[in-house]
């Protein structure tokens, strides 16, 4: 009976010792586990208060170099580009910053990165290529924001040259984004670059006409006009003479500007002028003998 007793005190002895001890492993374990989340949301807290700001620093700065290119008159092409790439190189900066503050190690980091950049490197290669056309596109200066250009089958005007892609608007007002690294390297036509553009009219009268009479008409259509230009000289020849028409070439000089509207208006003060000296325009004939 006495060994029995004895033996039971032992193991409650024994059982109180190992709740103690179990007790204490919790009681650290949730001390560890409250100090952690501490440390992880003050690295949260300040990751995100350095984003924040971060951004707040960022749109600054992008705004000041906006107008100090802007104060000092920097090409609007050179603007463009630069405002572009000092804004992708913050933002990785902010981004290495931000992984830093939660406790991450940058030197991992910037090797994992590195290696993504290889990889990315080698499946964006075009983009590449595009990064190079920029930079070619802005140190030759082929065309430049504002001019209206023609290149890889589309016409618009250069509304933004960018990194990778340049966009042009089109006369219909579209948005087109053409990638640098076939602009740099294909042909582009630049309608802006001289100033003064050539307007050229094919006009068609019916045989018999009087080709002095022809010819006074369009010279006063010309000289009527104060957007085409005295120098050079408008020309007025007889260029052709077709099936059915006799055809005059009637090519005349404007600003750059005035192209298109010249252009269609004067389709339009040939037609009014000619009916009103009656010469008079060829229609399709075709003549059958028996």
């Amino acid at each position: 009976m006495f060994t029995l007793l004895q033996a039971g005190e032992v193991v409650e002895k024994t059982s109180g010792m190992i709740e103690a001890v179990s007790e204490g492993k919790i009681d650290t374990l949730l001390k560890q586990l409250i100090s952690l989340g501490v440390d992880a949301g003050k690295s949260i807290l300040l990751a995100a208060l350095i984003y924040i700001v971060g951004r707040f620093v960022i749109n600054l700065i992008n705004r000041l170099i906006r107008q100090m290119l802007e104060r000092k008159n920097v090409d609007a092409t050179i603007q463009s580009f630069l405002k572009s790439f000092v804004s992708i190189l913050l933002n990785v900066l902010l981004i290495i910053t931000v992984v830093s503050a939660l406790g991450i190690n940058t030197t991992s980091f910037a090797a994992l990165l590195a290696s993504f950049g290889v990889a990315a490197g080698m499946a964006l290669s075009g983009n590449l290529q595009n990064l190079a056309g920029g930079l070619i596109i802005l140190l030759f200066k082929p065309f430049k924001v504002g001019d209206m250009i023609e290149a890889q089958g589309v016409l618009g005007c250069v509304k933004e040259i960018q990194i990778i892609h340049t966009i042009l608007q089109t006369p219909d007002n579209k948005e087109i984004f053409l990638p640098n690294g076939s602009l740099s390297s294909g042909s582009i036509t630049n309608y802006s670059k001289m100033g003064t553009r050539r307007v050229d009219f094919t006009v068609s009268v019916e045989y018999g006409t009087d080709v002095e009479n022809v010819q006074n008409a369009l010279k006063s259509i010309a000289y009527a006009d104060e957007r085409i230009l005295k120098d050079p000289e408008p020309l007025i020849a007889l260029s052709g003479l077709a099936d059915s028409s006799v055809n005059f070439t009637f090519r005349v000089w404007v600003n750059g500007a005035d192209y298109w509207p010249v252009f269609f208006e004067t389709n339009k003060q040939i037609y009014e002028e000619f009916n009103r000296k009656g010469i008079k325009f060829p229609f399709p004939q075709l003549q059958i003998h028996q």
